[in-house]
């Protein structure tokens, strides 16, 4: 952890300053685990910059990827838990806010306004999970493809930080059809990859 943090905007408007005098920024490296899953929760996380992933394993033995963070707070049901369901995995390096949960609940539970705000931020968690829904719901790579660029990237423009693989994962499909619907959605001339991260093609 470091001392200096530079709060995202959006943290800003959501955060009484008690709060935002109390958090610590935290280091994102690629590989580490912010949390582990069992593990009794002291902080809740805010990505700024970076990805993480929050993973467990599946029944078969296998990685099940529960969702993928790219800007925003990380686990928002630790609040209220005894422990994490999860993994809190590192795919991008960046870096996050941490917000001791006691400070946190206690000022949710005495300012009524900021427990207003963070019901208003919860809401717009919960959009952004439908969203998600109808986007798997969706038959073709192309499809899932365009519909995350248009909901979740900013003009027409999505980051990529951790690679396509991890986008795959994301869309829940295998990398071999990313990757061949990305050539021809391109040749297309309907997206543009770039460094980073994929575009919208401009008509």
């Amino acid at each position: 952890m470091t001392n200096a943090i530079a709060f995202p905007a959006a943290l800003r408007k959501l955060l009484p300053s008690p709060l935002m005098a109390a958090s610590t920024a935290v280091r994102l490296r690629r590989g580490d685990r912010l949390f582990l899953q069992r593990q009794r929760p002291r902080h809740m996380y805010f990505v700024a910059r970076g990805e993480i992933v929050l993973e467990r394993i599946g029944a078969q033995g296998n990685v099940v990827v529960l969702q993928r963070i790219r800007h925003g707070f990380v686990a928002e049901a630790s609040l209220q838990s005894g422990s994490y369901h999860c993994d809190g995995l590192v795919t991008a390096e960046g870096e996050a806010v941490a917000l001791p949960l006691d400070a946190l609940q206690t000022r949710l539970a005495r300012d009524p306004e900021f427990a207003l705000r963070w019901i208003g931020m919860l809401n717009g968690e919960v959009r952004r999970l439908r969203a998600q829904c109808e986007r798997l719901s969706l038959k073709g790579v192309g499809a899932r493809l365009l519909h995350l660029i248009e909901s979740e990237g900013v003009d027409g423009r999505l980051a990529v930080p951790s690679g396509l693989k991890s986008l795959a994962t994301e869309l829940a499909v295998t990398h071999e059809a990313l990757y061949r619907t990305l050539a021809t959605l391109e040749k297309e001339k309907v997206v543009i990859r770039e460094p980073g991260g994929i575009s919208l093609g401009r008509p």
